[in-house]
C-alpha cells in the first residue's frame, strides 16, 4: 500500500464512497490504534467496510 495513502483515499478509491456511514470511522480510528473494538451495525450498515479499509492501511496479512 502507498505511504501516503489514508482512510479517505483509500474508502474513495478503492470502495467508491466519498464519506463514511455513522459509526464507521469511529471503529475503524480504533482498529488502525490496535484497540479491541466491536461494531454492532444494522444489516446493510457497511460493517465489511470497517475492516477491508484498515486490511489495507497496515502492513502485513490481516485476517
Amino acid at each position: 500500500m502507498n505511504e501516503k495513502a489514508d482512510k479517505y483515499t483509500i474508502l474513495n478509491q478503492y470502495l467508491g464512497h466519498s464519506c463514511f456511514r455513522p459509526g464507521q470511522e469511529l471503529l475503524i480510528d480504533g482498529i488502525l490504534a490496535g484497540r479491541d473494538c466491536l461494531g454492532i451495525m444494522p444489516t446493510g450498515g457497511g460493517k465489511s467496510l470497517c475492516y477491508q479499509v484498515p486490511a489495507l492501511l497496515l502492513p502485513g496479512i490481516t485476517v
